[in-house]
């Protein structure tokens, strides 16, 4: 699978692993987590996405525990997680509001929390969840750039931002932003007209694409998308998934899918994406399928 410099010092799989869905399998043994990560290592995924929030913040144990069992795993995977969402759940029972804290103390906590849930000494990449409208992004921007000098993170990045809450971040930090997570598939084709996929293709950042199937629905559905997709699906000989996946792949700006699947097998079909070649008007075709009319 293709690699991607997100900088000097960071490199990753072309499709992402996420682990939002972690939890809701209900086999969470450690031994069926390693599946998961050894499943995705033989498809030449080796990148995994996780978040404090996720499984109402246990997911990162329950993938601890896997890494605990295996310790020679870490060093064959790039781990990302994220912080700023508090809920009322687990580590921020009683919360009275959910909430985004980027206050310094919130980001150093939570980052020593998922350093001991994962049983891991750094993160490769460490995303702010969601922009926060009462950031001060001085503080922030100070925080930030302290976990990297102590080696707790890798590199920085960001989720769900939009390009000017992207420069304000960075306006305030030494080290570089390298890429923002946002939610870009067929059925959210938005970011391409927003101006999101423009601003990070001309500065050269690797957006990551969360939900690159709808949620499911992509696959689940019947409709006018599904119906493009199973013809180039039968064109291709892949699935539904791969063609979703293979569209994203084909942007000249090098987007990042991240899938979340519990099925083993979902794994291996969903990275047949890699093997598809959409030309111009096969890319068009989904494109005009997920508009619901022709480009003006």
């Amino acid at each position: 699978m293709e690699r991607i410099n997100l900088s000097e010092k960071l490199e990753v799989s072309r499709i992402v692993y996420g682990m939002w869905r972690l939890v809701d399998d209900p086999n969470t043994s450690a031994s069926h987590v390693e599946n998961k990560i050894n499943k995705c290592l033989e498809n030449g995924i080796t990148t995994i996405d996780q978040a404090d929030i996720y499984g109402g913040y246990t997911a990162e144990a329950v993938l601890g525990q896997a890494l605990k069992q295996n310790p020679n795993l870490r060093d064959q995977i790039e781990i990302v997680t994220k912080c700023d969402i508090v809920i009322d759940a687990g580590r921020h029972s009683g919360a009275r509001v959910k909430h985004y804290n980027t206050s310094r103390e919130h980001i150093h906590s939570s980052v020593d929390a998922s350093l001991v849930e994962m049983g891991i000494d750094y993160i490769d990449l460490l995303l702010i969840h969601r922009p926060d409208p009462f950031m001060n992004h001085h503080l922030t921007g100070a925080a930030l750039d302290e976990l990297v000098a102590v080696g707790k993170v890798g590199a920085i990045g960001v989720s769900n931002f939009r390009p000017w809450d992207w420069e304000l971040l960075q306006s305030a930090m030494n080290n570089k932003l390298i890429t923002n997570q946002i939610e870009i598939s067929l059925n959210e084709p938005r970011a391409f007209t927003n101006g999101d996929v423009a601003f990070h293709q001309r500065h050269g950042h690797n957006l990551m694409a969360w939900s690159p199937l709808g949620g499911g629905d992509l696959i689940t559905s019947n409709g006018k998308i599904q119906v493009v997709l199973d013809e180039l699906a039968k064109k291709n000989e892949v699935d539904r998934a791969a063609i979703a996946v293979a569209f994203l792949l084909a942007h000249p700006a090098k987007i990042l899918p991240i899938l979340g699947t519990n099925s083993l097998d979902r794994i291996s079909s969903i990275s047949d994406a890699t093997k598809v070649t959409l030309d111009r008007q096969d890319w068009f075709s989904l494109y005009e399928a997920s508009l619901g009319q022709e480009v003006a």
